[in-house]
């Protein structure tokens, strides 16, 4: 049986997350910035339906890396802040992660945006 307090509780917490994220992550702002602008180029341009699927899971790819990167941040501080040299590895690395991502993301949105500039 589902326990709806429970539930509610659990979305209050995810919520509560992803305002934080919008509040004091600039890079993620920036995110959500470039979703919208994807979203209605996909809605303006009318996309097919598999073109929506890969801009979906290309959005949500880079913004779970986002927040993973965030987390990962805030973790490695805990421990060891600016103390250890695998403190700015383990962050670098994480940024780099978020920043392939990103790079792949619009890869894809240009090889279905283009064509549809073209013609």
């Amino acid at each position: 049986m589902i326990n709806l307090k429970r539930l509610a509780r659990s979305f209050k917490f995810a919520f509560r997350g992803f305002s934080f994220l919008v509040k004091k992550e600039q890079n993620f702002r920036l995110q959500l910035i470039a979703t919208m602008v994807v979203v209605f180029l996909s809605v303006y341009l009318q996309i097919k339906l598999w073109q929506w699927c890969l801009i979906i899971l290309m959005i949500a790819a880079v913004i779970i890396l986002e927040m993973l990167n965030t987390a990962f941040e805030r973790l490695v501080d805990m421990f060891k802040p600016r103390l250890h040299e695998y403190v700015g590895e383990i962050k670098d690395i994480m940024s780099a992660v978020v920043l392939v991502s990103a790079m792949a993301s619009a890869a894809i949105a240009l090889l279905i945006f283009v064509p549809y500039f073209l013609n």
